[in-house]
């Protein structure tokens, strides 16, 4: 027998039972950034290298040590795409869509990083995220914000995230802060780890999301980002909050909040829940004024956010929030019988021209009543069609109950669609 192949570590399937919910999650998802007005943008998984070392930083640890880079058979050094920023930015300078213009857009895809997995953070994820070009404001970034806070109510989970926000700045107040962060890191070398000390050299900033105890000992008392904004950021950082005090967005300042990628200006947000064990994040973004420059483009501000599905999958799920995910089938029809078997199975297509929202599915493969109906039980529908000889004879249908306590029916074939139209419509 040959050896059986595995799917690769950290890369997982999503089996047919745990579709239905992910299926869900994205339809609502679909609803709300409609509701905005946000429009789709798809985008290639494998973008060229270049793309991802200019935007996201080359001293950045997903540059450095987790992107899912190769060379193909030109020589190109191609990389599958581990974040979907970049890769918007690339595709608007492209085609032409951000000079001059306003963009609202969004994605949603399978994303790399070669991570060590764990639940909830796997080396292929996916990822949702949304991007708003050619709009500086503070009204932007309430808007990305108030649109991710909808996306919590729309899933019940409203009480079980908290909103942090901070500002970083215009580039340069953080490249005077930054030099006063090292002077200060400086003289406290010891109490740091080794990726802090690098960081020390490359990007300092990062520090401050270390998550190592003695680290956040030593950066206690670091000054704080926010204490040394640009009047101009400080005023654009007031009028968010003031606009999010007004919506009723609850939200806390973090001042040590940094991204984790070199692009962002000004306002930097997450949404974090401890719902899930320790505090983690489950959806981040903020303000990139000049990313669209940086990847050959005209100047043009953009803000957004991203979050990975299988984190607010998991999460759902931990709190027994899927329930209201529809079954994937509505009316199972049987056929009793050799004789029955065309005659049943071209009720099943009549019923999907008719009502083409309902989830209908033929019994296939034969067997007697038992057999048929433990089937339809376990397909979770609603109702099963019982179609016999008899039924045949007398252009009739038998109709089951399987999740109500009511009695079998029989109703004239002719009426059967107006009787389902009121069931399921």
């Amino acid at each position: 027998m040959a050896k059986q192949i595995q799917a690769i570590r950290g890369m997982n399937d999503c089996l047919p039972q745990q579709s239905g919910v992910w299926l869900w999650v994205e339809d609502k998802i679909r609803e709300v950034v409609a509701s905005y007005g946000y429009r789709e943008i798809r985008t290639p998984i494998v973008e060229s290298t270049e793309l991802f070392k200019r935007s996201i930083g080359e001293v950045t640890d997903i540059v450095e040590k987790e992107m899912y880079t190769f060379d193909d058979r030109n020589g190109d050094s191609l990389t599958l795409r581990p974040e979907g920023t970049a890769c918007c930015v690339r595709a608007g300078n492209e085609h032409g869509l951000l000079y001059n213009q306003q963009q609202r857009l969004w994605y949603m895809g399978p994303m790399f990083r070669h991570e060590r997995p764990q639940k909830g953070r796997y080396r292929q994820f996916h990822q949702f995220g949304i991007e708003a070009f050619g709009l500086s404001g503070p009204d932007i970034d309430a808007e990305v914000i108030m649109l991710s806070a909808r996306l919590w109510k729309h899933f019940g989970i409203t009480d079980h995230v908290t909103l942090e926000i901070n500002s970083l700045g215009s580039n340069q107040a953080r490249a005077e802060y930054r030099d006063k962060l090292v002077a200060y890191l400086s003289k406290r070398k010891s109490m740091l780890d080794e990726d802090s000390l690098r960081r020390l050299e490359s990007n300092p900033l990062r520090v401050l999301d270390s998550k190592n105890p003695q680290v956040q000992e030593a950066i206690k008392d670091a000054p704080s980002l926010i204490d040394h904004l640009d009047p101009e950021s400080e005023q654009h950082f007031q009028a968010l909050c003031e606009r999010l005090d007004k919506f009723g967005i609850k939200y806390r300042v973090n001042p040590r909040l940094v991204r984790g990628l070199d692009y962002y200006n000004r306002t930097v947000f997450e949404w974090v829940t401890d719902s899930l064990g320790s505090q983690g994040t489950v959806c981040a973004g903020g303000h990139y004024d000049g990313l669209v420059s940086q990847l050959g483009g005209k100047d043009t501000s953009g803000v957004g956010f991203a979050m990975g599905l299988e984190r607010l999958v998991l999460m759902l799920e931990t709190l027994s929030l899927t329930d209201k995910v529809p079954n994937p089938v509505d009316i199972y029809v049987t056929a009793l019988g050799d004789s029955v078997d065309v005659f049943a199975q071209q009720i099943a297509e009549n019923i999907r021209d008719e009502l083409p929202k309902v989830r209908i599915q033929y019994h296939c493969g034969g067997g007697n009543f038992k057999k048929q109906m433990k089937k339809a039980d376990a397909s979770g529908a609603k109702l099963a069609l019982v179609i016999g000889e008899n039924e045949m004879a007398e252009q009739a249908i038998s109709i089951k109950y399987l999740r109500e306590d009511k009695p079998q029916v029989t109703i004239a074939l002719k009426q059967l669609g107006s009787f389902l139209t009121d069931i399921f419509e």
